[in-house]
């Protein structure tokens, strides 16, 4: 398969040879939606805390007398039925949100999607990336050059000015491919690997 190779005006100049096994594999949905949840649930922490009828703060004398009112009866307020009562089922801060990817599963989805985004045109390669400076402006105006606004950059080694140059640009992503991660590779419009990562990306998925 074959994927175009971009300059710096951001022009397809030519086309290079990728391997079939990362981008040539077929849309698996089921696949990508499994990996991409999996990947959201392990990223969350479970912080959230509510509490049960035992925890809430309530007097524990009896709201009104069992009969003659024609309500429901009722003992204290912190029942859940009541306003301000504790909850049933509440959330608790050990709450574990974890979900369980083999890897096997996860290369198989990962190299699904470089492969529908290979099809869709929203990904290319480019030789290198590299700033001489740590500055924003640097990178931005190349971005600007090559007609990229939202782009996620997959380089084989990011130095220190590339990170700084790119750390406070909005909808700029630059990473290596050890961190490249499903959520990225679908949120980005465009994704940009150089040569040298893509044999990273190679041994990693195919």
């Amino acid at each position: 398969m074959q994927i175009e190779l971009l300059n710096d005006q951001g022009l397809a100049s030519s086309k290079v040879d990728v391997p079939d096994t990362v981008f040539g594999r077929e849309y698996n949905e089921s696949l990508i939606h499994q990996v991409v949840v999996a990947f959201q649930a392990n990223a969350r922490q479970g912080t959230r805390a509510q509490k049960d009828r035992e925890q809430v703060r309530h007097s524990t004398k009896k709201p009104f007398k069992q009969k003659g009112t024609g309500r429901a009866r009722a003992g204290m307020t912190s029942s859940p039925l009541w306003r301000g009562g504790g909850r049933i089922f509440p959330n608790m801060p050990d709450e574990n949100f974890t979900q369980k990817i083999n890897k096997k599963m996860y290369r198989a989805g990962m190299a699904s999607i470089f492969s529908q985004l290979a099809r869709e045109g929203r990904l290319s390669v480019v030789d290198s990336l590299t700033v001489d400076s740590p500055k924003t402006k640097v990178l931005a105006d190349k971005f600007k050059a090559m007609n990229l606004s939202s782009v996620l950059v997959i380089a084989d080694v990011v130095d220190e000015n590339l990170y700084l140059a790119s750390r406070n640009l909005v909808n700029i992503l630059v990473v290596e491919p050890r961190y490249a991660d499903p959520v990225s590779l679908v949120h980005y419009k465009k994704v940009l690997v150089t040569k040298a990562a893509m044999d990273q990306l190679k041994e990693m998925f195919a």
